[in-house]
């Protein structure tokens, strides 16, 4: 077959990625050749890992892998079909179950991803004439899940970043009859918290649904690790739609989503992504099982997790570069401009530390930075020689 010369179309997608090449913004795709863990096998090389959201070091886990494989065994590889045709298999059922009992709340719905989680939730409740109030930092799938609605017809607004201030004027200003506060409860790119005692109070002044995207909060903050809802001691109320991901510190992958009996059966009948997903494998809820009753006893994990978090912030005083207030494992380094962000992440790399540069538009313009991603498989040693690489490099 003759080889095709390049359309007008793709030459003007190569014109578009060029011009990401020149603002630092391409992204790229590295090949990994061992499993998710503290160290990773990249290019023939080993490198330790600061890039992954695996919170407690459970991805790598053997006894997620046997609970795996065995659930593989007695269900098959995949499922065969959505939920709601005949892809609801035994182990989907006892996982939401399980999930439901450990959040507090009556009932969960599990998904395929966080991402197709959220995308369900808010465009499902605001219909019409409803509003959504969301934080300007939320995380994208809560903002294409507000654009969703927007399509829909509801009314949509941006708060500033936590501004309780600013959101209750815009919550009294509305004539809604359906509400929604919409927040992430910790910011993926800031590893900040949000005021969720302040959301939930504003939320039943103003009768709105408060729905909480937990995925970096799930498993590690809380006792046993119950998520952000109970690091605050808030109760698993009625008018609260929790989401948490089970493919960070859970270590596996999917999502779900926790709330009242009937919320959770109008998302079940009105989700799209719910709806219309083939549903996960039926090993994957076999070995998530597995990983809750880890998350539940492994409060070594999270006293490791924390004592480096702690250990980072204390060395990393005197750097160069600002590091936000953050009290979760997610410890953003902020350099600023996009090619001496990249060249530091580079530089890193080259000394075989994985640190991620993350530059906009996933973060604000002039706020490019490393996103220092912390495990409780990480040892002080591992801690010590990042900082003391990063002071070299200063």
């Amino acid at each position: 077959m003759p080889e095709l010369a390049p359309s007008r179309l793709d030459a003007r997608l190569e014109a578009e990625l060029q011009e990401f090449t020149a603002a630092g913004r391409r992204r790229q795709r590295r090949i990994v050749d061992s499993a998710c863990g503290r160290t990773l096998t990249v290019d023939g090389r080993q490198r330790l890992n600061f890039a992954s959201n695996d919170y407690l070091g459970l991805a790598g886990d053997p006894a997620l892998a046997q609970a795996l494989a065995a659930g593989a065994q007695a269900w098959g590889a995949g499922s065969g079909a959505a939920h709601l045709v005949s892809g609801h298999l035994a182990p989907h059922q006892a996982l939401e179950d399980a999930l439901a009992a450990f959040t507090g709340f009556p009932r969960a719905l599990c998904f395929a991803t966080g991402y197709l989680a959220n995308l369900a939730v808010t465009p499902a409740l605001a219909g019409r004439g409803a509003a959504v109030f969301a934080d300007k930092l939320n995380h994208a799938s809560l903002i294409d899940a507000m654009q969703l609605a927007k399509a829909n017809g509801a009314d949509v607004r941006r708060y500033p970043h936590n501004d309780l201030a600013a959101l209750e004027r815009l919550l009294a200003a509305s004539p809604a009859a359906t509400k929604l506060i919409v927040t992430d409860a910790v910011f993926s790119m800031d590893g900040d918290l949000a005021p969720l005692p302040g959301l939930f109070a504003l939320a039943e002044r103003h009768d709105a649904w408060l729905v909480i995207d937990d995925a970096h909060g799930f498993g590690v903050l809380g006792p046993q690790g119950r998520g952000s809802l109970a690091h605050f001691g808030l109760p698993a109320a009625p008018r609260i739609l929790l989401m948490g991901t089970l493919g960070k510190a859970a270590g596996v992958g999917g999502a779900f989503v926790a709330g009242s009996a009937t919320a959770i059966d109008y998302l079940l009948n009105t989700g799209r992504s719910y709806i219309f997903t083939t549903a996960a494998p039926p090993a994957m809820a076999c070995a998530l099982a597995a990983s809750l009753r880890l998350i539940g006893d492994g409060d070594a994990r999270r006293r490791q997790l924390f004592a480096n978090i702690a250990r980072l912030r204390d060395g990393a005083a005197g750097l160069p570069w600002r590091l936000p207030a953050s009290p979760t494992a997610i410890q953003p380094l902020i350099v600023g401009d996009n090619q001496a962000t990249l060249a530091l992440a580079q530089a890193l790399w080259e000394r075989d530390l994985w640190v991620p540069a993350i530059r906009p538009p996933t973060v604000p313009q002039g706020s490019a930075r490393l996103r220092i991603s912390l495990s409780a498989a990480h040892t002080a040693d591992d801690i010590d020689h990042l900082l003391a690489t990063l002071k070299e490099l200063a």
